[in-house]
């Protein structure tokens, strides 16, 4: 899935917070309200502007900010061994 043309970064809207195609309504307010028990189907009728792919869309890009914060990790693991 890629996340990149649904998934936007505004400075000023939800203080910079990654938000859902340019709305009010952000990748963590999706993913809470999954996490929470909500599934996909009720999201979509609580927030009829939402497409099923808006969802899948946070989702790719939660998965994608782990990756990135697992090799950020083991980056910082390898830069610590060096410099003893």
């Amino acid at each position: 899935m890629q996340y990149q043309n649904i998934i936007t970064i505004e400075p000023g809207k939800r203080s910079g917070k990654p938000c859902i195609r340019g709305m009010r309504i952000t990748v963590y307010d999706v993913l809470s309200y999954l996490a929470s028990g909500m599934t996909y189907e009720e999201l979509l009728d609580d927030f009829p502007y939402l497409t099923q792919e808006d969802i899948l869309a946070c989702l790719s890009y939660a998965a994608d900010r782990e990756r990135q914060m697992l090799t950020m990790q083991k980056l910082l693991t390898k830069i610590q061994i060096w410099e003893f």
